[in-house]
């Protein structure tokens, strides 16, 4: 069973209309009613909304027991202003689908209306659309929402474009695939002082400029090593913008990243320790806040080789180049309790990068994604 030339018209329609109408993490409910609205033209039999925030759960069962096989999209957009051209371009200004999850979304609709013409024989097919991924806090927020246990799976897959791949070229391997990563905000505060007095003040000022080269000398390796770390300092501010102000206050933003969850761990208390230490030294205090706290997502063996039997199957070559990479995703979560894997499906090597202002979803890939996931969720329930 295969979508249709009409088929492939509406979800196109579909992925555009929601690339005009971006809407930022946590904040996805036009896009969540739109895409309920489109679920509900070709009904499953259980429709979930509002799960963990405006998350969507569409579920097809089988007439037989059988596993569960979740399939995960994401509902958000950018904070970025969108500099393409196309006439579906977004009409949110500094908001914009500048990473593909307008087109991600548009392929489990079409997932969707392969199964509601023809239901898996057994188990159910659980399409979940997941809010607030470019924060890391959506995952969460839908695996502790209650009701997920009523569609908690025993596989869970994921697919995400990936410019710089071949188009329709797939990237697959076991193991880690994305790196863990959060968001370190340290507030250092001494006191201020009339700036023709700073002797009277606790400027953090040398604090600060120690701290921004001494977080990036954590950086070690590359993600095919396992002890891969990287410190990316993102923002620094320091008192307000006078002149009669000896500071005394600072704030420095970093990103740390890692290969996997307990790298992440070790790099975390290095870099706390680092802070507190500097701190320390020049009369000051810290204070550490976390942000945008990803996992890292790995792909489990057996739902690896699933991907890979269907990739076969279908014709579509893939290898493992560019594995593991260094963005983050918000699919990690799912593989604590799920046999759970994620394939990157190749946007062309040309093609604007991901978060670029002028990227925009390749509408081929469309039936690709959508025929990829039919295959795999028939090979696992028949």
């Amino acid at each position: 069973m295969t979508l249709t030339n009409s088929d492939i018209a509406d979800l196109t329609a579909l992925r555009r209309d929601l690339h005009r109408h971006p809407e930022i993490s946590g904040a996805e409910q036009e896009t969540a009613r739109r895409i309920a609205a489109a679920l509900r033209a070709h009904p499953p039999d259980h429709l979930l909304t509002g799960l963990g925030g405006h998350g969507i759960a569409a579920t097809y069962e089988g007439a037989a027991p059988g596993p569960t096989v979740l399939f995960r999209c994401e509902l958000d957009a950018l904070p970025i202003l969108e500099t393409g051209t196309a006439p579906h371009r977004s009409t949110v200004p500094g908001t914009g689908h500048l990473c593909g999850h307008d087109g991600h979304m548009a392929i489990l609709v079409g997932l969707a209306r392969l199964l509601s013409r023809r239901r898996p024989a057994r188990g159910r097919v659980v399409l979940l659309f997941q809010p607030a991924e470019e924060t890391g806090a959506g995952a969460a927020a839908v695996i502790a929402d209650p009701r997920f246990e009523t569609v908690s799976p025993d596989y869970a897959f994921s697919l995400h474009n990936c410019p710089g791949l071949p188009l329709g070229h797939v990237a697959l391997i076991p193991g880690p695939v994305n790196c863990a990563s959060r968001g370190m905000e340290i507030t250092l505060t001494g006191r201020s002082a009339h700036a023709s007095q700073p002797e009277t003040g606790t400027s953090p000022m040398t604090a600060l400029a120690r701290l921004m080269p001494g977080l990036t000398a954590l950086s070690h390796g590359t993600p095919d090593e396992a002890d891969f770390t990287l410190a990316t300092v993102t923002h620094a501010r320091m008192g307000p913008p006078a002149f009669g102000i000896a500071p005394g206050e600072a704030v420095l933003h970093a990103t740390l990243r890692t290969l996997t969850d307990d790298g992440m761990a070790a790099l975390v208390g290095a870099a706390e320790r680092l802070v507190s230490g500097t701190a320390e030294a020049h009369g000051l205090t810290a204070e550490i806040a976390w942000h945008d706290i990803f996992d890292h997502c790995e792909n489990h063996p057996e739902a690896t080789r699933i991907i890979e039997s269907a990739l076969d199957a279908l014709g579509v070559p893939h290898d493992g180049r560019g594995l593991p990479m260094r963005p983050s995703e918000d699919f990690g979560r799912f593989g604590r309790t799920a046999r759970a894997a994620m394939l990157f499906l190749g946007s062309g090597t040309d093609h604007p990068a991901l978060h670029n202002p002028d990227y925009d979803f390749p509408d081929d890939l469309l039936p690709l994604g959508a025929r990829i996931f039919h295959r795999i969720a028939r090979d696992l329930l028949g």
